[in-house]
């Protein structure tokens, strides 16, 4: 089964409208244009005119996958920033987009997550729950002063 290609014109067109439902980043509307069978030349001046008509905002993109991912996968500023990275997005408009996220929030989500993830624990020791908690925290993309910061109380290892 062969793909469909699609003119300048129609792929103009289709990106157009999948940029005005979702934010997407270049790289990934980059992507689809070349499984479109469109050539190189094309691609870049279908994204020139999507980046000029404003469909493509790298900055709005980053703000946007910032705040969705902290908001609704529970993620932190490191893996957020690594995601972003990954598709490309400047480290200025990367920075930007993670800037957005409210400290307090921020702090407060990774409390809350650090609880939840507590009381699903099964551990032998402080020690081995406060490793787990840690290690849990790292791979959502905190950093270890921020998870330290938030760690519950009964996962302070005893003196």
């Amino acid at each position: 089964m062969t793909r469909k290609t699609y003119t300048e014109k129609e792929a103009y067109e289709r990106a157009s409208l999948l940029c005005a439902r979702a934010e997407h980043c270049l790289s990934q509307i980059r992507g689809k244009l070349a499984a479109w069978g469109l050539s190189p030349a094309a691609q870049g001046r279908v994204l020139a005119r999507l980046v000029d008509e404003r469909f493509i905002d790298e900055a709005r993109f980053s703000r946007a996958y910032a705040l969705d991912k902290f908001r609704y996968n529970g993620w932190g500023r490191l893996k957020i920033d690594l995601y972003l990275r990954q598709l490309g997005v400047r480290e200025s408009d990367r920075r930007d987009g993670i800037a957005e996220i409210p400290e307090q929030d921020y702090l407060n989500a990774l409390m809350e997550l650090l609880r939840a993830k507590r009381n699903a624990l099964n551990a032998a020791s402080d020690y081995e729950l406060r490793g787990k908690l840690v290690r849990f925290a790292l791979s959502r993309g905190f950093t270890m002063e921020e998870i330290i910061r938030c760690l519950p109380d009964d996962a302070e290892p005893q003196e």
